[in-house]
């Protein structure tokens, strides 16, 4: 039975882990190799999952086929290019102006989550088109004064003359259109969706007496194939290459050739594209809505902190170490085993204290404890950066 028990808790503690580490992954890149504290990373995970819903009600007229079990790729392909244009816009709109400016770019990216979450609950038909016609109006004229030559000298007042002419035509066709009840209802609002998984990741698997849910299966799976292709991107391949020479040196890297601000964007785009990934992975856990970012940013950064800033394998042992001891703590295990081996009246002590922290709730604060703790030991984390690299 214990040894059941322990089982079920390496199982559970893998896939908490392996949802931490999905979570992390984008975050580990971004603020791990760029240095910019991204609070919007969550936000960018319930872009994925909304993404997700969308694409799952796309194929709802192929409910009773075969191909409607297939939707779950589409939607990981559509949730990591929705993430991926939205951090490329951040960072081109806001980031890009805050780089080596740690405070700002947590402020800003603070300010724009709560954007992105308000966004999700009031977004409707006529505010949808009222953002579009702002952005044909501002950048499709930014576009065309771009044309001129003395573009540089009229750019200021240019843009003073867009930018609220733009703003005040699609918040009156916005306003204007919001008299239609259909354009006027929201699509999402305040309350949970629910996305349905395919038939296939239902279930689960038995082997040796024990159940392996299908989609926890599924989701480590997905972990190990994009642990996988950010490894080969940033060790293989000329950009990936680009990236880590512009994390080192900066200036020496654009001294070389290299196109510094092309290798932000990318970077900031990958990085909220894993994002996506993994709000789309999330909706196989339950029911998604627009504080589910919330919910994942402190662990997200708890597993890139603990495990070492910019280092990938760090992350990886610590959303396992992480995952795993807070299911330990929180399922209640270990009060029941010291109960099977009778120890409850010798270690009394031990047995009050793991009953107390027996709790979900209850379990993250004691590895909250527990990592602050550990970061007094080791300040830099479990893989700490060495070289130049480290000092700067």
């Amino acid at each position: 039975m214990i040894l059941q028990g322990l089982f079920d808790v390496l199982f559970n503690g893998l896939s908490i882990g392996a949802v931490l580490l999905i979570a992390a992954l984008g975050l580990a890149i971004v603020f791990g190799l760029m240095g910019v504290i991204n609070l919007a990373h969550g936000e960018l995970m319930m872009l994925g999952a909304y993404t997700t819903f969308i694409v799952q009600n796309a194929f709802k007229p192929l409910a009773d086929t075969p191909l409607f079990g297939l939707y779950i790729f589409v939607a990981l392909v559509a949730a990591f290019l929705v993430a991926a244009v939205m951090g490329l816009f951040l960072e081109r709109q806001v980031i890009r102006y805050l780089y080596g400016r740690p405070l700002e770019t947590l402020l800003a990216t603070w300010g724009v989550s709560l954007i992105l979450r308000q966004f999700v609950r009031s977004v409707g038909g006529s505010m949808a088109i009222g953002l579009v016609l702002f952005s044909l109006l501002f950048w499709g004229g930014q576009a065309l004064l771009r044309r001129r030559p003395d573009w540089n000298q009229l750019q200021g007042r240019a843009l003073a003359v867009l930018l609220p002419l733009s703003g005040a035509i699609a918040l009156v066709a916005s306003f204007l259109l919001n008299g239609q009840p259909a354009l006027a209802k929201p699509w999402f609002s305040a309350r949970n969706i629910d996305v349905t998984a395919p038939g296939w990741l239902r279930g689960g698997l038995n082997f040796a007496g024990l159940q392996f849910p299908t989609a926890r299966l599924f989701i480590i799976a997905l972990t190990l194939v994009c642990l996988a292709g950010v490894y080969w991107f940033l060790q293989r391949s000329a950009w990936g290459l680009r990236i880590r020479a512009v994390t080192q040196n900066r200036e020496m890297s654009a001294c070389l050739g290299i196109p510094t601000d092309t290798v932000d964007a990318l970077t900031f785009a990958l990085g909220s594209g894993l994002a996506g990934v993994a709000g789309c992975a999330v909706t196989l856990l339950g029911s998604v809505g627009p504080n589910l970012g919330a919910n994942y940013i402190v662990d997200a950064f708890m597993v890139v902190v603990v495990g070492g800033v910019g280092k990938l394998v760090g992350s990886v042992v610590a959303a396992i170490a992480i995952g795993t001891l807070t299911y330990l703590l929180g399922s209640g295990n270990v009060p029941l085993w010291m109960t099977q081996l009778n120890l409850t009246e010798s270690l009394k002590p031990l047995f009050d204290f793991f009953s107390f922290f027996a709790t979900t709730s209850m379990a993250k604060v004691m590895v909250f404890a527990l990592i602050i703790v550990f970061l007094q030991i080791k300040p830099a984390g479990l893989f700490p950066q060495k070289g130049r690299g480290a000092e700067i």
